[in-house]
This record gives C-alpha cells, sequence and structure tokens, in this order.
C-alpha cells in the first residue's frame, strides 16, 4: 500500500480534517473563439502560448483592476491585504514529483508571453529536481510520523500564517502560495472540478479551467458555433461574496475579449494600481 501514499496525499492527509470551512463555488463558460485565435496566431510567429498562460494574465489583470479587494487573507480574525499580487500555477513534471508549483510574480504587470516563460522554465527546475522551497515541504512532512504530521502542519501555519513570522530556510510565510491559485484539468480531458481551498495557501481562490470544446450557442438570435472554455472557482466566503465574483466573472470575460492586450504591459491600468510591481520583464 505504500505505493498509494504519495507525497501530497500525506502532506494532504495531515493538513485537511473534515470540511467545515466556509467555501462557495462557482462556474462560468467563456467563448474564447477570438483568444484562440490569438494563440494560434503567436504559435505560428515561434510564440508558444496556452490558454493556461492567457488565462493566468486574464485573472491577475481582473483582480488588480478591478477587484482589487479581494487580494487578500485572513490573520487572527482581522482581514489582511497584500502588498503584491503573485500567481500560483501547478506544474505536471511527471516522474515522482508528480506536481510542482510556479510562482508568477507580479502577473497582473507581465505579458502573457512572459508569464508563459516564466512558467516553462520553472517547470524546466522542477523536473530537474530544482523546486521552490514552500514545495519541497510535501517531503518534509513525508518524513514525520503521522501522528506528528498534523501537529507540525498547524505549528508552523500558526508561526508563518497567524504570527505573520517568514520561516526562511523553509521558503515558508504567507505570501508563499502567491494572492490566488490558477489551475489546469482540461489537459487531462476534465470538464470541470471543484477544487479545495489549502489551509496553508491562504488564498481567496482556486480558479480551475476545464476542457476547451466547440459547443454550439445562441448569438444575436441564432445558433452558431464557438469555442468555450469552462471555469470553476472556489472562493473563501469570509473574503468574497456574490458582489465580487460578479465583478470578477464581467472582467474575466472583458479581458477573453482583448487577448493582444494581454501580451503588452497594461501601463495606463499600472498607474492607478495598488500593487506596485517590482522590476519585471515584458
Amino acid at each position: 500500500m505504500d505505493r498509494f501514499n504519495t507525497p501530497w496525499r500525506v502532506t494532504s492527509a495531515a493538513i485537511y480534517t473534515t470540511p467545515t470551512d466556509s467555501r462557495v463555488y462557482g462556474t462560468l463558460d467563456i467563448d474564447v473563439t477570438e483568444a484562440k485565435r490569438f494563440l494560434e496566431k503567436k504559435r505560428a510567429e515561434g510564440v508558444k502560448l496556452t490558454m493556461t498562460h492567457l488565462t493566468t494574465a486574464v485573472l491577475a489583470r481582473a483582480i488588480a483592476f478591478d477587484v482589487p479587494e479581494m487580494n487578500c487573507f485572513i490573520r487572527r480574525g482581522s482581514v489582511v491585504g497584500r502588498e503584491r499580487l503573485d500567481v500560483m500555477v501547478p506544474v505536471s513534471v511527471g516522474g515522482d514529483s508528480g506536481v510542482t508549483a510556479a510562482i508568477i510574480r507580479d502577473a497582473h504587470a507581465r505579458s502573457a508571453s512572459s508569464i508563459a516563460q516564466e512558467i516553462r522554465a520553472k517547470a524546466a527546475s522542477g523536473r530537474a529536481g530544482e523546486e521552490i522551497k514552500a514545495a519541497k515541504n510535501k517531503y518534509m512532512l513525508n518524513r514525520i510520523p503521522w501522528p506528528l504530521r498534523r501537529p507540525v502542519f498547524l505549528l508552523l501555519k500558526w508561526i508563518t500564517v497567524d504570527m505573520g513570522i517568514e520561516i526562511k530556510a523553509l521558503g515558508l510565510s504567507a505570501n508563499s502560495f502567491g494572492s490566488f491559485v490558477v489551475s489546469d484539468i482540461g489537459s487531462f480531458g476534465l470538464n470541470t472540478g471543484m477544487t479545495a481551498l489549502m489551509p496553508a495557501a491562504k488564498v481567496p481562490c482556486v480558479v480551475v479551467l476545464g476542457k476547451i470544446e466547440e459547443k454550439p450557442v445562441v448569438r444575436r438570435g441564432e445558433i452558431v458555433i464557438r469555442t468555450m472554455l469552462p471555469l470553476t472557482g472556489t472562493f473563501d466566503h469570509r473574503i468574497v461574496d456574490g458582489m465580487q465574483i460578479g465583478k470578477l466573472a464581467r472582467a474575466i470575460k472583458r479581458n477573453f475579449r482583448k487577448p493582444e492586450w494581454l501580451d503588452e504591459i497594461p501601463d495606463e491600468e499600472l498607474a492607478d494600481c495598488l500593487f506596485a510591481p517590482r522590476t519585471i520583464p515584458s
């Protein structure tokens, strides 16, 4: 049975309890016909872009420019706003490691091409065994005897998230997992998925991409075939309510309608943004 005890399963058994957290879910079908054409054009130009890369840019800009109040977490009963907007993107690396994490710093200020380059680079590092420190911690819990795993996890969570103390040796802090998570399950052939909110991550939402398919939809009273992307979100209801999810949904739809803008630096929007970017590549 040991072969079933993967590092992630050992970790999840330590950190999760029976679901009692306040979480809400939402689904949204996005017309990505124009976005898909844009991706095909970029690939013809030699630029390797995927819908995951584009969606990361879409969501980062939606939260930064339209719903900035979502970029926060709960600490000791109070809402704490983040100063930066970073995105965690799980990346499949194969082998025993399975999945590692790519943290995209200042994703709202990056071009989609820059995001794609960084995700690919971090995926390659993960395959070479060079994971970020926070991702490597799943192996640390794997080495701890079972009765002590959850107490150790809770202690680390209390130090980093509740007390706000960074543990540099482990790469752990309240910002280790970014502002939110974008995950692609469509590449596995799955249409939709309701994911969990990892307690230690302290992110207000996890957004999952489902399988992209051509579907009949009604446009101006006529049935036409469009390329549709199903998105599913899991939200921390202590931070996010229906009004904010609605604002997010409208921004997502709008951003997908202008894919060229997603591959540019949004200088005009950044001028009034709450989250000042670091020095970043274009």
